[in-house]
């Protein structure tokens, strides 16, 4: 398994030599050794992995949001991040590529809900293998690893991140509930995914 502790993982922007613009069939034949290799704890093999799976969310996302492009990048970080918290789950039967983008549906389809566009909604899982939707397990140790991550946030952060990320409140709700702009959330909620990429960075190669 890749390191068991939530701040092990790299979540390393992709470098021009990655070729993350091949087709996909090219993509999961260079991604699914590298994840395999990572699965048994190699960590250079998985911050390439996540690397080439960054480029991989960003074209998926950037299609879907062509209208909210300034949440591509939130979207990217916060799917990564549920990588790692989940990837005890991955069934190697499964291409690593698919699982990524299942799990990066849930993300847009959860922000989507959040705005009421059902009619987006419908768009983003309509093609989607109902094995791969259900990627997102009740799991005790991603939720732990999870909470030692948020512990790292500014309360303001923490806060926002929880109150639209996991209990699923839109940012006016947000809002309304602090008593913070509408603007603040939205900052707030950027700077925080952010930190958490700073935060798996900085720890890179730490044990738990």
């Amino acid at each position: 398994m890749p390191p068991s502790s939530a701040h092990s993982v790299c979540v390393t922007p992709i470098t021009p030599h990655m070729p993350v613009n091949a087709a996909h069939g090219d993509l999961e034949q260079t991604l699914k050794p590298l994840w395999l290799r990572a699965q048994d704890g190699d960590e250079a093999a998985y911050r390439q992995s996540l690397s080439l799976l960054a480029g991989r969310l960003r074209a998926y996302l950037r299609r879907r949001l062509s209208a909210q492009p300034d949440e591509v990048e939130d979207l990217v970080q916060e799917t990564l991040l549920a990588l790692h918290l989940q990837r005890g789950t991955y069934d190697p039967s499964l291409p690593v590529s698919a699982w990524a983008v299942a799990i990066a549906r849930h993300k847009l389809v959860d922000a989507w809900r959040r705005r009421g566009r059902r009619d987006a909604w419908h768009d983003a899982i309509e093609d989607v293998d109902e094995a791969l939707l259900a990627c997102e397990p009740d799991d005790g140790g991603a939720r732990r690893d999870l909470a030692v991550l948020l512990n790292d946030l500014p309360e303001a952060q923490r806060q926002a991140i929880v109150l639209t990320k996991l209990e699923g409140l839109s940012v006016a709700e947000a809002a309304a509930s602090t008593g913070a702009s509408e603007s603040a959330i939205k900052v707030q909620v950027h700077r925080g995914l952010k930190r958490l990429a700073e935060l798996v960075r900085r720890h890179a190669g730490g044990t738990a």
